[in-house]
C-alpha cells in the first residue's frame, strides 16, 4: 500500500517539484495539495494522509498552528515539517505542535524521502544541521536554568539531601558525615526553606531530578 502524502505549501512550483519526486518514489503518492494552513487542515480532515509535508510559513493558518489541530484530531497522521528556517525557535514550536520529522528545503530530495519513511516507521526524523540546533538550544536552556535557579546548595547541603534520599535516617546521616544530629536537622530545615520542599519524599525526587542519586545504590 503506497504512503498518501500531502503538500501544504504556498508555492506552487515547490509542490509541482515535490509531486514530481515523489511520483518517481515506489510506493509513494501525493494524494492533494494545499497552498496554506487552513486548506491544508481541511484536506487533512477530509482525506486523512499518511503524511503531510509542511511548510511553516504560509498565509492564513501557519504551518505551526496547522499541525497542532491537525496532530489533536488526527493522531495517526505523520507531519514532516520542511522549512528555510533552522532557529531552534521554529524547530522547537514546530515540535512542540507534534510534527515527526523537520528538514530544510535545500535539502536533497533522497534526505525528504528518508524523513517521510521515517516517521512512517512511527521514528522522528530530524536533519543533521537540524538535531544539531536542538541539541545546542537544549544545553544552552539547560545552562541559562542552572545559572537562574535561585536556589544553591551547599556542598554539605546535597551530602544530605542525597542521603536523605538514599533512605538514611537523620541518626545515620550524623553518623555517616560525623555530625551531631542536631546540625544535621539544621541542614535539613535549611534544606526544606531553600527548596519550599517540606517533605522526604519531595527532597527525594528532587535529588533525583537533579541527579544527585539514581536510587540505584
Amino acid at each position: 500500500m503506497s504512503i498518501k502524502i500531502l503538500l501544504a505549501d504556498d508555492h506552487r512550483i515547490m509542490r509541482d517539484g515535490l509531486r514530481s519526486l515523489i511520483a518517481k518514489q515506489a510506493g509513494m503518492e501525493v494524494v492533494a495539495e494545499a497552498d496554506n494552513g487552513r486548506a491544508a487542515l481541511k484536506l487533512a480532515r477530509k482525506l486523512q494522509p499518511d503524511v503531510i509535508v509542511m511548510d511553516i510559513n504560509m498565509p492564513d493558518l501557519n504551518g505551526i498552528e496547522a499541525t497542532r489541530q491537525i496532530t489533536a484530531e488526527l493522531p495517526d497522521t505523520k507531519i514532516v515539517a520542511f522549512s528555510m528556517h533552522t532557529d531552534h525557535q521554529f524547530v522547537a514550536g514546530a515540535l512542540k505542535a507534534g510534527v515527526s520529522g523537520y528538514l530544510q528545503k535545500d535539502s536533497a530530495f533522497e534526505e525528504l524521502a528518508l524523513a517521510i519513511r521515517t516517521v512512517v516507521a512511527n521514528r522522528t526524523y530530524l536533519s543533521p544541521k537540524i538535531a544539531g540546533e536542538v541539541v545546542k538550544a537544549y544545553v544552552e536552556k539547560l545552562a541559562v536554568e542552572e545559572a537562574a535557579a535561585p536556589v544553591l546548595l551547599t556542598d554539605r547541603e546535597r551530602e544530605v539531601i542525597q542521603l536523605y534520599a538514599e533512605g538514611h535516617t537523620t541518626k545515620h546521616i550524623a553518623e555517616r558525615l560525623n555530625l551531631s544530629i542536631k546540625t544535621i536537622e539544621t541542614h535539613r530545615r535549611n534544606i526544606m526553606e531553600k527548596l519550599d520542599i517540606y517533605s522526604i519524599a519531595g527532597l527525594t525526587k528532587f535529588a533525583v531530578r537533579k541527579g544527585l542519586t539514581t536510587l540505584d545504590t
